[in-house]
């Protein structure tokens, strides 16, 4: 690769970066005020050519990882080093700068996309292969979004030392899961055609099993 086209190729990745400060808040937005259009919209994109699929919006997995970054990032600057990177005991002493802490994140937020999308496609009359789980995860990654950005803020005010913010992160933590729990079910009972009831028990299973296998991930790095 010569001078120009090292400098073309970093001409590009400026503009991708960039324009992730407009389409990420469009993208947000879109999320939260019609998920169940946006995960279609995130299935739907995966037909088309790599080249312009996600042209109006960030693509699923990089609105998940800008997501968690965001909410890392705010909560280095509020509190400084996170409790798992000062930790040396046990796996935590994997974890020792701020970039493999966002990794460890992005893997126990992206278990729940995992497990509601494998729910979806062993719900479903299709074969469980890379095909099918793609385009369910990558919708999941859109739905999980909102529900990481409620979390991750709800947590780090519940550890405030201020009563009020304690009060007001667990709102927020509370308001993630009704709002992730209510998505679920509706993408359920639209993408299986069965009752709320039914849809109810699928997304139960799906996000008890994120939960067990984030709570023994959070044991092992405690």
């Amino acid at each position: 690769m010569n001078f120009v086209q090292w400098l073309n190729s970093l001409d590009e990745l400026l503009y991708e970066l960039m324009s992730w400060l407009v389409f990420f808040p469009v993208t947000l937005w879109r999320i939260l005020r019609r998920p169940l259009a946006t995960m279609q919209y995130a299935e739907d994109q995966l037909q088309l050519d790599p080249d312009v699929q996600y042209r109006g919006t960030v693509s699923p997995p990089i609105m998940l990882i800008l997501t968690i970054l965001l909410m890392q990032g705010i909560g280095l600057a509020i509190d400084g080093t996170s409790p798992i990177v000062a930790s040396h005991s046990g796996l935590a002493g994997l974890v020792n700068d701020n970039t493999s802490l966002l990794l460890l994140r992005v893997v126990l937020f992206g278990t729940f996309a995992l497990m509601l999308a494998t729910r979806k496609v062993n719900r479903s009359s299709a074969d469980l292969d890379r095909d099918t789980l793609k385009p369910p995860f990558y919708a999941q990654c859109y739905a999980i979004s909102p529900f990481a950005l409620l979390l991750s803020g709800g947590l780090n005010a519940a550890m405030h030392h201020h009563e009020w913010v304690q009060i007001t992160g667990l709102v927020s933590v509370l308001a993630g899961f009704l709002y992730y729990g209510v998505v679920q079910v509706r993408w359920f009972r639209h993408e299986l055609g069965q009752s709320y009831l039914r849809s109810f028990l699928d997304a139960s299973i799906g996000m008890a099993a994120s939960l067990a296998v984030t709570f023994t991930l959070g044991v092992l790095f405690k």
